[in-house]
Formats: structure tokens, C-alpha cells, sequence
């Protein structure tokens, strides 16, 4: 079989063949059961859904306008308006007036009336009857006593066909603090922010709806002349009278929904067009015919995964393997013909990442060796200077004795420097090396220095970077105890720490100095700050010390140091505990 009918693509082609040929023949036959009966049971519940959606909206809009008039008539400043004489604060009343017609694009005037016949307004030439006394007009007596939206044309105009003249009012009394009437807020809303809210309701073709009040007058209708033509308006009214549900007789569905906060009715009225029934057939029938495919389906999923997905799996698992760091793998170049370029593509990207690692590897040794031989390099060569003109005063003066001691201890030093040509020591060894070095200083200091070396024997063995106390001694001897007035003691300790480090303890108790100015590197190694002072301070040894433990061990260990002026200086370092090596290489 040729790489084509193993693909993937070809595959998927045969199954969708199957699966449409089965759609085909089931779907002709389950076309002809049951349409009569869902279409029917369909249109009823969009239609009511629809109706009742459409109610839901009105009525959340009557609701809005009542709380609107209700904050407007409420307001402490229209009631102090209303109340005092002079009117003061009508214009905190107008700017009221104006945020709520800012809250509703529909909103064609708002009317504050008191009962004197003082108006506020946003509209500026008013058509109605006012007088000193609005209690004696009655249009103001019924807009008192009415709480329920009613539809009007233009104020004070004979009511017209033209549906931009209508308005929708809305009337709330504002009483003062004693419980008498002042005035009331009227509300006028366009017709047409009705009209938004049920001229898109879905009733098919011909369907429609209409608002009905308790006195069977008609609120609303899309077509004006069912509010003048009095047979149209008596086949509403008994359109509303009669039991919601299907009407059999003229082929529609009828439901009303009473709309909470008015005397309204709302009636939908939907048509059953035939295509609407063809169309809900069509789609039940689908839905059945694709329950039946997926019975197929998933009939015919255990073959497919097997076949399809098991070398997918595999190089997915493989992929975990290589996020979770095992780069020593491969998988078998099986499957279809894409899935087997992806595990080709996949062995060749990884044994390309084992290279590329390998060759860092490499580079990353060749860096490390070469930093740690420039912090070698760098140890100060001043001291071997100055033990030799100590030597040569010595010599001068017939001193032979402190002469042999002076250069045996000069020769040990040195000869635990190069340690071989190792990179590591030991404790004893490191320990010894730095009493040496101190040796030699106390032949040339005499009674100015003063020192103690300790530590515990069960950590002799211990190996550890080498030449890192005598930089710290040497930082101690020249910084701290040379620079006090009178003798100075230097203190040296190696211990086992709480948390099963090592602990070397340089502790001295000279001139001290500021920590912070040995925060940042030197100035050599692109740090901020005078080199010179860091030298003054001993910084460079101190650095390189810190730097050379940080890159055997980890940024995790290195130098504390902690010194104030006049107070001395405690450098601890901390490292791991390695294993015993006699050879004094590193051993983890």
C-alpha cells in the first residue's frame, strides 16, 4: 500500500464517504414522521417565549421611568423648590431634569407642576391649562391619582394618525414633609421607545403583537388604523378575550402576558407560515439523524484511535521524557505517513540538542577554568615582596635564627600554595597554610600581632578550595590590626555549622570600616565605586574569595561580613561539606 492510502488525509475521506452516504439514507426517511406535531409544539413555545420576552422588556421599562419620576418627585430640592416662595434651587431642579433625560434617549419632556402653577421644564413654550390653583383642573386632579402610563398624542393637541406626535405620560404627585400635595412630575415618553422593544419580536411572517389596557382600550399597535377603525379594534379586544394557545380556525397561536406595574396587556400573535414548518421540521430531523451518526461514530472510535493516535501518544510521551531532562531517547518512525516525518523530525531534533548541550558543556569548563585561574592570578603578590626585605633586615642584623625560621616558614608557605597544582586542600592544610602566613607576619609586626588558630579535628580531612583564609588574614592584618593603635589579636576558626555547613570564621578586632562600600564588585570587574578605596579595605581579596566559592559551589555560599569602625571586623564563610579525598582533589 502506497504512502497516500496510509495518510491521514485518505482516511478521513473514506470515513466521511461512509458517514454521508448513512446521513443521506436516514435522513429521507425520517423526514416523513412527525411534523405536524413538532412544529406545533415549537411555534407555540417561541411564540410565548418571544411574547414574554417582549413583556419582560416593557415592563423593565415602565419600572425604569417609575423610579426615574419617583427619585425626580422624592428629591429633597424639588420638595424645598415646590415648598419655599421665592422657588430657590430650581436650578439644582433643572439640572435633575436634564441627567434624567440624559438616562433615556426616549424621553420626550419631564414637567415639574406645583400646585400653585409654577412649572419646571425642559421644554420652553408649554400648551396646558394652569392656573393659581391647579387643584381645580382636572387634568391635574387625574394626574394625581394616577400611577399607571397612558398613551396620549401631543399635549393639549387633538389626537392625530401621526405616530411621531405620540407620547406615552407618566405622572407622579410630590408631597411635602407633612404629607400634603405640592405639585406632580410628569413624565412623557415617545411612542416610538414602545415600539423599539416589540416591532423585532420573532412571530413569523405575519406575526404581530398589541398592548391592550383594562378599560379594552388599544396602547399599541404597529398598524394606526386599528386605534380609529372600530371592527379592527373589536377583533383585538376578542382576540385578547379568548384561551391562549393554537386557533385552529385561522391557522395562528395567541398568548397574553399581563405586565406588572399597569393595567396592560400584552398579545402576541403568531403566524405558522409554511416555510417556518418546513424549516423546524428540517431541523428536528437533523438532530435525529445526527444522533444516529454518532452512535456510528463512536462505534467505529476504537478502530480509528488505535489506528490514527497510538504513534501520536508515543511521540507525545516522548516529549514529556525530554521536558522532564531525559534527552537519551528516540521513537519508532511508525504510523501514517505525517505522523512519521514528525518522529523522523523529532530523533533529529533531539540528538541535535544533545550535541548542542555537549558543546556547552565544553565551553562552560573552558570559561569556569579560565576565571578561576584570573581570581588566582590576582592574589596579591606584595606579601612574598615584603617577607623578603623582612628576611634581608633579619640578615642584616645577624639575626639567624629568626632568619631560618622566617624562610622555613616562607617555603612551607608556598609549598602548601601550589598544593600540587591542585585547585583543592584540606582543612589542615588550609589552616596551616594561613599560620604561616601569619607566622611570618608576627616576625615582622613583633608584638603588634597576636593570633589563635582552631579547628575541629573531625573536619581535617575536609577538602576545600585552597588560598582562600590567607587573603582574609591578610585583609585582617594590613586593614584592621595595622591601622589601630596598640596591638591587635586575630582569631581564626573552622567548625560545623547548625545546618551541616562549613564555617571559617576570620575574626579580628583592628580599625574596622564600612561593609557597604565592599557591596559592589571592584572597580576592575566593572563594579561602581573607586578601586582605590576598595583596595585601601582589602576589597579585591575579599571579592576574589567570594567569587571563586560562588563558582565551585553556587551563588548559595560565599562571604558575610559584618565590621563597623572602631569595632573590628568578622568575616564568615560559608561552604558544603565534601567528601575525604588524601589526594586533596574535590570529591562531592
Amino acid at each position: 500500500m502506497g504512502p497516500f492510502f496510509r495518510s491521514l488525509q485518505f482516511r478521513i475521506s473514506i470515513i466521511y464517504i461512509l458517514i454521508s452516504v448513512l446521513t443521506i439514507a436516514v435522513t429521507g426517511s425520517a423526514l416523513y414522521a412527525g411534523i405536524s406535531r413538532v412544529v406545533m409544539h415549537e411555534s407555540v413555545e417561541s411564540s410565548q417565549m418571544a411574547v414574554s420576552k417582549g413583556g419582560t422588556y416593557v415592563e423593565m421599562y415602565l419600572d425604569r421611568l417609575k423610579v426615574l419620576s419617583s427619585v425626580l418627585a422624592g428629591n429633597p430640592q424639588t420638595i424645598r423648590t415646590l415648598a419655599s416662595k421665592d422657588k430657590a434651587g430650581e436650578q439644582d431642579v433643572l439640572k435633575m431634569i436634564d441627567n434624567v433625560l440624559a438616562a433615556d434617549p426616549y424621553i420626550q419632556s419631564v414637567i415639574v407642576i406645583g400646585q400653585d402653577g409654577y412649572v419646571l421644564s425642559n421644554e420652553r413654550k408649554l400648551n396646558m391649562m394652569r392656573s393659581s390653583d391647579m387643584m381645580k383642573e382636572s387634568w391635574y386632579v387625574a394626574a394625581i391619582h394616577s400611577s399607571n402610563p397612558v398613551l396620549t398624542s401631543a399635549r393639549m393637541q387633538k389626537f392625530s394618525m401621526d405616530k411621531n406626535n405620540w407620547v406615552i405620560s407618566m405622572s407622579q404627585e410630590i408631597r411635602g414633609k407633612d404629607g400634603s400635595n405640592l405639585g406632580v412630575v410628569l413624565l412623557d415618553i415617545k411612542y416610538k421607545g414602545l415600539e423599539a422593544y416589540l416591532n423585532d419580536l420573532d412571530l413569523g411572517k405575519d406575526g404581530y403583537t398589541y398592548i391592550v389596557n383594562s378599560r379594552n382600550e388599544i396602547v399599541y399597535h404597529k398598524d394606526v388604523s386599528y386605534f380609529v377603525d372600530e371592527a379592527k379594534k373589536n377583533q383585538l379586544i376578542e382576540m385578547n378575550r379568548q384561551n391562549p394557545g393554537y386557533d385552529a380556525k385561522r391557522d395562528r397561536l395567541v398568548y397574553q402576558t399581563d405586565l406588572k406595574g399597569s393595567d396592560w396587556t400584552l398579545v402576541g400573535v403568531s403566524s405558522l407560515d409554511g416555510l417556518q414548518q418546513i424549516r423546524a421540521q428540517l431541523l428536528r430531523s437533523f438532530i435525529m439523524v445526527g444522533t444516529v451518526l454518532l452512535l456510528f461514530i463512536l462505534l467505529a472510535i476504537p478502530w480509528i484511535a488505535r489506528s490514527m493516535t497510538q504513534p501520536v501518544r508515543r511521540l507525545e510521551q516522548a516529549m514529556q521524557k525530554v521536558q522532564s531532562g531525559q534527552l537519551a531517547i528516540s521513537v519508532p518512525e511508525t504510523g501514517v505517513t505525517e505522523v512519521q516525518g514528525l518522529a523522523r523530525h523529532f530523533n533529529s531534533m533531539i540528538m541535535e540538542i544533545r550535541q548542542l548541550l555537549q558543546d556547552i558543556e565544553t565551553k562552560e569548563g573552558a570559561l569556569r577554568l579560565h576565571e578561576l585561574s584570573v581570581l588566582h592570578s590576582q592574589i596579591n603578590p606584595h606579601f612574598l615582596y615584603n617577607t623578603l626585605d623582612t628576611i634581608v633586615w633579619m640578615a642584616e642584623f645577624q639575626d639567624t635564627d629568626r632568619v631560618i625560621s622566617t624562610t622555613k616558614a616562607l617555603a612551607e608557605f608556598f609549598q602548601l600554595s601550589l598544593s600540587g597544582g591542585s585547585e583543592f586542600t584540606t582543612i589542615a592544610k588550609e589552616m596551616a597554610h594561613v599560620e604561616q602566613y601569619l607566622f611570618i607576619q608576627r616576625e615582622r609586626y613583633g608584638e603588634k600581632l597576636s593570633y589563635t588558630i582552631s579547628y575541629d579535628p573531625a573536619l581535617a580531612d575536609v577538602v576545600i578550595p585552597k588560598i582562600i583564609l590567607q587573603p582574609l588574614a591578610e585583609n585582617a592584618v594590613y586593614h584592621g590590626i595595622r591601622e589601630k593603635e596598640g596591638p591587635g589579636r586575630l582569631e581564626i576558626f573552622c567548625g560545623r555549622a547548625d545546618d551541616g555547613t562549613i564555617r571559617l570564621i576570620v575574626k579580628d578586632d583592628g580599625a574596622g570600616f564600612n561593609p557597604a562600600v565592599l557591596q559592589a564588585p571592584p572597580a576592575a570587574a566593572g563594579g561602581g565605586g573607586s578601586a582605590g578605596d576598595k583596595s585601601k579595605l582589602g576589597g579585591v581579596g575579599i571579592h576574589n574569595v567570594d567569587e571563586r566559592i560562588k563558582l565551585y559551589y553556587g551563588d548559595r555560599y560565599g562571604i558575610k561580613l559584618s565590621s563597623a569602625p572602631g569595632a573590628g571586623t568578622v568575616v564568615n564563610i560559608s561552604i558544603p561539606l565534601a567528601i575525604t579525598s588524601h589526594e586533596g582533589e574535590k570529591l562531592t
